[in-house]
């Protein structure tokens, strides 16, 4: 018995090791990257694009049957869409550079009259959710790294806005944990994710908004209550993201989504929340900049 508790007890440090020494180099790389500059950031948010879509579609061929879709086209569409936004980033109007991906998507659809799946509506609908819900959510971050300068109508690299929901986001969970485990006792979402609470969840809501508070001291870039706005979206839609991840493995009945980074799962383990927060910060800061 005493063997089985000091085992148990190893493997659980060996966990909290694990899954700490990834984080540290995960945050470390993400928010490097993105302070290193508009070369780095769109580096590392193409390779995060591509192993995302990577991921979803082994998932999909692996565990829904009846579903084989061409993982490797959605994955260079996905790279490739997200790299057309950034060059609209950097030269606000070069729309045409979306042509070649609007092929791509019409092979996705055509091709599939060749394939002879065995079920071709399921094929097109996953491989236009790959590009929906995974790569339109990462071409995103460029609407929000890059913003025309009002003095010289030029577009300026901005880091601090995509870093922003990642910094909400890490808040939001470190946040919504603690005070879950201490306070929780009512269930936000029992038949998705049975562990999330209505305590962790507003205590998570109020760190973020303390992130908020910080921002705005440090990067006067809006007023304090537009920071506060964004940081509610975040947790919000952040909530969400996670709770869509967590259904569709509940769907196709998986635990992780990968296992690409040791203790945290994959892919879509570790972005689920800024896969749905990113859209959702996007239209919110439209809406905000339109009525000032």
């Amino acid at each position: 018995m005493h063997s089985v508790f000091f085992y148990s007890m190893k493997d659980m440090k060996k966990n909290f090791i694990q899954r700490a020494v990834t984080g540290i180099i995960f945050v470390s790389v993400l928010v490097g990257a993105i302070l290193g500059g508009p070369i780095s950031f769109t580096i590392l948010f193409s390779l995060i694009t591509a192993l995302t879509i990577y991921e979803f579609g082994s998932i999909v061929n692996q565990h829904v049957e009846g579903v084989k879709i061409n993982t490797l086209i959605n994955v260079l569409a996905g790279v490739f869409l997200f790299l057309c936004f950034g060059l609209v980033g950097v030269q606000p109007g070069q729309y045409g550079a979306f042509i070649p991906y609007l092929f791509l998507m019409i092979y996705l659809l055509v091709s599939e009259l060749y394939r002879k799946q065995a079920n071709p509506i399921h094929n097109w609908a996953y491989s236009m959710m790959s590009q929906m819900y995974i790569a339109l959510s990462f071409s995103m971050l460029n609407v929000l790294a890059y913003q025309t300068s009002p003095e010289t109508s030029s577009s300026v690299y901005t880091p601090v806005l995509p870093l922003s929901i990642f910094i909400f986001n890490w808040v939001n969970d470190s946040g919504a944990y603690c005070v879950g485990v201490l306070f929780g006792k009512h269930r936000l979402f029992e038949r998705i994710s049975p562990k999330k609470s209505w305590e962790g969840s507003i205590g998570g809501a109020v760190f973020s908004i303390i992130a908020a508070m910080v921002m705005s001291y440090y990067f006067p870039i809006f007023s304090m209550p537009v920071w506060i706005g964004l940081a509610l979206v975040v947790v919000v839609f952040g909530t969400f993201g996670d709770l869509t991840e967590s259904l569709l493995k509940r769907t196709i009945q998986i635990k992780d989504s990968g296992n690409i980074l040791p203790g945290h799962g994959g892919m879509l383990d570790r972005f689920d929340s800024t896969i749905m927060a990113v859209p959702a910060a996007v239209v919110y800061l439209y809406f905000v900049m339109s009525a000032l």
